[in-house]
């Protein structure tokens, strides 16, 4: 099929879309925390939020929109701030309300499916260093002068996903697992939501000083 890249391209993107999915970034720190917080369910509809994103920046990567935002310094620096701030509001959620599980009864109310599916994707979506990474990324496995670009771009992203998936889904299990011992300690819950607040506290520091260059 003509949107398929070669097989020795193929490989080569698997090889870098695994050790891509398994770096440390905003995504993975956002459904492992959900998942300690809400429970399975929630982890996983965070990381199928972050997974819809990543479709999402791979269309823009296509139709050129992400270029324009990068071309432009405003609009750059507007992202930027939407996403710390989004990071640190997450910071401030963990803080403030702690764990779902705490055994006190002030704990933070419990968030949807659905609640937890769009947190995901905004996270991803509005993450300056993500479109910067598929800006340089997708088009290194594609000749511009291509006919078939588009579609193989496309195809490229989606690829991306499902790499991501197996990679990912042993992390909400593991977490889903660790939530149950957590359950038993309380000071060693309260730690973990100042753990993850600080976490994203950092990625939201990156982020405002994301370059484009």
């Amino acid at each position: 099929m003509p949107f398929i890249p070669d097989a020795a391209i193929l490989v080569q993107f698997a090889i870098a879309s695994v050790i891509l999915a398994i770096t440390p970034g905003p995504d993975m720190t956002l459904f492992v925390s959900r998942t300690l917080s809400q429970g399975r369910a929630a982890g996983f509809a965070s990381m199928a939020g972050a997974l819809t994103g990543t479709i999402v920046h791979t269309a823009l990567v296509v139709v050129g929109v992400s270029a324009l935002i990068v071309a432009s310094p405003t609009a750059f620096l507007l992202l930027k701030i939407f996403g710390a701030g989004y990071l640190v509001y997450l910071a401030y959620q963990a803080i403030r309300y702690g764990s779902a599980f705490s055994p006190e009864k002030k704990a933070g109310p419990s968030i949807s499916v659905q609640k937890s599916f769009s947190i995901g994707f905004g996270v991803n979506l509005m993450n300056p260093k993500i479109i910067l990474f598929f800006m340089t990324f997708l088009p290194q496995f594609v000749s511009a002068q291509d006919p078939n670009a588009a579609g193989k771009l496309f195809f490229l992203g989606a690829m991306f996903v499902v790499i991501s998936i197996p990679v990912t889904v042993p992390m909400v299990f593991a977490a889903d697992r660790f939530a149950v011992a957590m359950k038993r300690s309380p000071r060693v819950t309260r730690f973990v939501d100042y753990l993850f607040a600080g976490v994203f506290s950092a990625f939201a520091l990156r982020i405002i000083t994301a370059q484009t260059k």
